[in-house]
């Protein structure tokens, strides 16, 4: 069930019977050679969509435009404030809470976005927020480590490109067929949470846009083996936390 294709007299039923609602969020950006600029919001979105039609939980519309400052060297990228991200996600979940729901739970599919959502949910006086990645599940994580190892790396990621492969765009993978530079762990842990640095600073280290992942592994079996396996995790753990 859609929140922007519901009506104000069904949201109040659904509210009679449920306190719950799922945000997804996500980001507009760059994703290399193969991936859409969109991908972050679309696998938030698409998984949430079919995880609150399994959960007969409400969704609301993708909560796309985020801080991603770090890849504004690449054409098509939208990238807003913290300040305002915070902002802007603190509005919403406190008009939410004053319709009622208190159990608000973020579906993220960006990094960047993980630490101003956790500052923003603090502003809340009723209702909770529970903030999860769809990596983050444990079977999407090894389902991930299988396909693709060290290949997964850090954006552009192959398995975040096979699940967008499922109900999107499929873009040729000769585009991205040699691997990029692999990263270090170093690297990783200092860059965790899209800590990136300038915009042209990370165009110039990694020009195709892809940091440290093998985006032509992905495909479009793969990734329905990776929504599934969010979707399963998702339902699960969102009927735990709204029965809390």
């Amino acid at each position: 069930m859609k929140l922007t294709q519901s009506t104000w007299q069904e949201i109040d039923a659904y509210l009679a019977t449920s306190d719950g609602i799922i945000i997804p969020t996500g980001s507009i950006e760059q994703h290399g050679p193969m991936g859409l600029i969109g991908t972050d919001m679309l696998c938030s979105d698409d998984i949430s969509v079919e995880a609150g039609d399994l959960a007969k939980a409400l969704v609301a519309p993708p909560l796309g435009y985020a801080p991603a400052e770090f890849n504004m060297g690449f054409a098509g990228t939208i990238s807003i404030s913290s300040d305002i991200y915070k902002a802007l996600c603190g509005e919403i979940f406190c008009s939410l809470e004053r319709h009622g729901f208190r159990h608000l739970y973020v579906m993220n599919g960006h990094g960047a976005n993980l630490e101003y959502l956790a500052q923003a949910a603090d502003s809340l006086r009723d209702a909770k927020v529970r903030i999860k990645s769809w990596w983050e599940f444990e079977e999407v994580d090894l389902l991930r480590k299988e396909f693709y190892g060290d290949w997964e790396g850090m954006h552009a990621t192959p398995s975040e490109i096979a699940i967008t492969q499922v109900n999107h765009r499929i873009i040729e993978a000769s585009l991205a067929n040699d691997p990029p530079e692999k990263l270090s762990q170093e690297f990783i842990k200092m860059h965790a949470g899209d800590k990136h640095g300038p915009a042209d600073v990370h165009r110039a280290q990694f020009p195709d846009g892809r940091v440290g992942s093998h985006s032509a592994l992905a495909t479009q079996v793969q990734g329905m083996q990776l929504k599934t396996a969010a979707v399963s995790a998702f339902v699960a753990d969102y009927q735990d936390y709204i029965s809390s």
